[in-house]
């Protein structure tokens, strides 16, 4: 009988990253490996670790067609799913360097990685995305292009240049007959170049080796460790190395299931289908969640809404215990034991009914801090979130929360094989195997991102606590000081006005300015109940001006805002209903607010804003 341990001790046997599939062969070739969902005969369908191997191979035997240099980079603009999973392993076993792009990236920024790291091929689902990362720029290093999930017009395979476009079919069908050579991988070549999102400029390519990404799986592990029957579901992109390292490594390595979500739309009923007990997310997810079972709960009687209350304290007291936190008492405490499983029925099931409906092992949320009220509310019913810190840096985890030591308002404890320091300005800094070779063709860039002896510098102020826990307080850039002197994190400020369901996305600004302000986004279906209550035209632009909507919003900013220091709270806002996105240039593919971009956008309605002298008085 195969237990977490023995995986486990298999795992750590894995020297380069093709072994995740290939050392399960003659041992769990008909465990599912992959599900996924083919659109042409409208189902699911499943691959055993035996059949991705054959797959793997097909890619393999097309790559070793192309008689590429050692080292070559490789480029892949894939959704998650099995042809994601076979480029990777094939370039990879080919001794070839994988560049994943981000699918939701705009061409021009396509187009300036395919340049930056001299891919000479891409592989990619669609010809017009093809098309317009070839109208994006000139591409002189491209010399092939694989079309995965379309056909290839006539005219659009003579408007290539030297690039040779083809179907993904023809790829594989001429190179059916090639004999694969053994190729001996070095753990410490590079197995990746994953481009960063670029919040302040052009991106720089992270290059990672086998090494880097198998230790961070593996240190991984000495903080939430995978039980064989574990599913992951999979729906961050895998141009993303937290998800690369995780749902894909590491499940794989674990000989997990992998469910592959159809898009993002579909995210509902497909948690319900593959039911997972692992998951990688963003807090945006959560929140998102959040907000809309908060807007439901407040159209419920009194009574369902004191239910729920307790529901949460009851399952929240009761993880406190469990993990060594301080336990909020209450007057009905005593009741706990004769009420708590009744509740948890009542209401935390409803809320797992959302994931598929099953007690999950370990729902993991990392790339940005997590609100405590939202990670409180899913832990006290039932859903186990374990918040983590990493940077694509550090392969990317650098700590995460551990099992029975979970405290939510903390990243965890750091992982067992790296080491964290506190440098100057309080600066959270690292070494260890999984650390970054550097960047890519940036020489200074690499120097800069390290101290004199040797530690990379993470850009964010930390505290490490006496229980080892780490504690971020936010970007060292990203910190506001205004012209009085105060300091503002603006991280956590608008994740509390997010709380509210009718403030879509916020900024904070305030830098060098007499007070701090913010630039909302207002939910479009919120704000028209809003300004039919305050006798408003949704549809007229001088509305989002009114000060009837000023003072409501500063009221519900206010509420939002409670226990912050008043100097932190916005004394004004500037609101619009024009959402920010990638495709506007105000997020990154990571969906990280592009700030400096945000502020240019706004910076004449800013300006306006802080010369009003009644505001400044």
């Amino acid at each position: 009988m195969e237990t977490s341990q023995t995986r486990y001790e298999d795992f750590l046997k894995i020297k380069v990253l093709p072994e995740v599939l290939t050392h399960h062969l003659g041992r769990h070739d008909d465990l599912p490996a992959v599900t996924f969902y083919v659109n042409s005969e409208k189902n699911w369908k499943t691959l055993t670790y035996r059949e991705l191997y054959e797959r793997v191979c097909a890619w393999q035997r097309a790559f070793v067609k192309m008689n590429l240099e050692r080292g070559s980079r490789v480029a892949m603009l894939l959704p998650n799913g099995p042809e994601a999973v076979c480029f990777d392993l094939a370039a990879l076993s080919c001794a070839l360097i994988p560049v994943p792009l981000h699918a939701v990236d705009t061409p021009g920024s396509s187009a300036f990685i395919l340049n930056d790291s001299g891919a000479r091929v891409l592989v990619t689902a669609k010809n017009l995305k093809w098309k317009n990362i070839r109208q994006a720029d000139t591409l002189p290093h491209l010399k092939t292009v694989v079309i995965t999930d379309d056909i290839i017009p006539e005219e659009d395979r003579k408007n290539n240049g030297d690039v040779n476009v083809i179907t993904l079919d023809e790829w594989l069908d001429a190179a059916s007959n090639v004999q694969i050579p053994p190729i001996e991988l070095d753990p410490q070549e590079l197995a990746a170049l994953v481009y960063t999102s670029g919040t302040t400029g052009r991106p720089k390519g992270v290059m990672l080796t086998h090494t880097n990404i198998l230790e961070n799986a593996k240190g991984v592990m000495g903080n939430i460790r995978p039980n064989p029957d574990d599913t992951w579901f999979s729906f961050l992109p895998l141009s993303h190395t937290f998800e690369r390292t995780t749902t894909y490594y590491l499940a794989m390595g674990m000989g997990n299931r992998i469910f592959f979500n159809r898009n993002i739309l579909q995210i509902v009923d497909d948690l319900h289908y593959a039911r997972p007990s692992i998951l990688m997310s963003v807090p945006r997810i959560y929140e998102r969640i959040y907000a809309k079972l908060i807007e439901k709960l407040n159209k419920q009687s009194c009574l369902v809404r004191y239910v729920f209350a307790w529901a949460v304290e009851v399952g929240w007291r009761r993880f406190c215990k469990t993990n060594h936190l301080p336990v909020q008492h209450s007057y009905r405490e005593f009741l706990d034991g004769l009420v708590g499983d009744w509740l948890d029925r009542k209401v935390g099931s409803s809320l797992r009914e959302v994931f598929g409906g099953v007690k999950p092992h370990a729902f993991i949320s990392g790339g940005a801090a997590l609100n405590q009220t939202v990670a409180k509310t899913f832990i006290g019913l039932g859903i186990p979130i374990f918040q983590g810190y990493g940077m694509t840096e550090t392969s990317p985890i650098l700590a995460v929360n551990k099992e029975h030591y979970n405290d939510p308002s903390t990243v965890g404890m750091p992982l067992p094989n790296m080491q964290l320091r506190i440098g100057d300005n309080d600066e959270l800094q690292v070494r260890g195997p999984c650390v970054m070779k550097g960047y890519w063709k940036r020489e200074e860039a690499t120097r800069e991102a390290f101290t004199q002896d040797g530690w990379l510098r993470t850009g964010d102020q930390a505290d490490i606590l006496p229980s080892g826990h780490v504690r971020i307080k936010g970007r060292i850039k990203e910190i506001i000081v205004t012209s009085t002197g105060e300091k503002i994190p603006p991280a956590d400020l608008e994740m509390a006005i997010e709380n509210d369901p009718l403030f879509s996305q916020v900024m904070a600004v305030g830098e060098d300015l007499p007070y701090i302000s913010a630039l909302i986004v207002l939910d479009k279906d919120q704000w028209k109940a809003l300004a039919k209550e305050l006798a408003l035209s949704p549809d007229d632009p001088a509305s989002l001006k009114s000060k009837a909507l000023q003072h409501a919003v500063l009221r519900r900013i206010k509420k939002a805002t409670k226990g912050f220091p008043q100097y932190g709270v916005p004394r004004a806002a500037i609101l619009t209903l024009d959402a920010w996105s990638i495709d506007n240039g105000m997020l990154t593919p990571t969906l990280k607010l592009k700030r400096r971009m945000i502020k240019a956008r706004y910076q004449d309605e800013i300006a306006a804003l802080y010369s009003d002298p009644k505001r400044n008085s």
